[in-house]
């Protein structure tokens, strides 16, 4: 799934959009995903000046848009919903992004029912966990 297919699915736009392209996707069960983490990003200017990290809240913030394009792939008609995101569990960090990384997202879909899913989800960097979440979402019409 290229970018274009992303942002007919997800309502998110830069500088909010943070997954870049999709690798893999088993329907209902798994999806792999990618960002690419530039020196561009806007959020590099403020955190932190001279050692560029990417904040923790939006390494769960790309986890939870890939999660989404999950719950959302099987829909007939993604573009009429959103989803809102209920709960996020068990977030740990495990090593910093800086600009250069491309960062490996991983969600798992560990208990689905209805217009709900539970996902598990890492985030990793050349083979290394920079940050894991279980995530809950719910799809609702936009």
């Amino acid at each position: 799934m290229d970018v274009t297919n992303i942002l007919r699915i997800l309502p998110h736009r830069y500088p909010m959009l943070l997954v870049d392209r999709v690798l893999e996707i088993d329907p209902g069960k798994r999806i792999v995903g990618l960002k690419n983490v530039s020196v561009n990003e806007p959020f590099f200017a403020g955190h932190f000046p001279g050692r560029p990290v990417m904040p923790g809240v939006l390494i769960v913030e790309a986890l939870a848009q890939c999660g989404g394009l999950l719950l959302m792939d099987s829909l007939d008609d993604p573009e009429e919903k959103v989803i809102y995101f209920l709960a996020v569990d068990g977030v740990k960090f495990r090593r910093p992004v800086i600009p250069g990384d491309q960062l490996r997202l991983e969600l798992e879909l560990i208990q689905g029912r209805g217009r709900r899913g539970r996902l598990k989800g890492v985030a990793s960097v050349d083979g290394k966990v920079a940050a894991e979440a279980t995530i809950l979402g719910q799809i609702m019409d936009r």
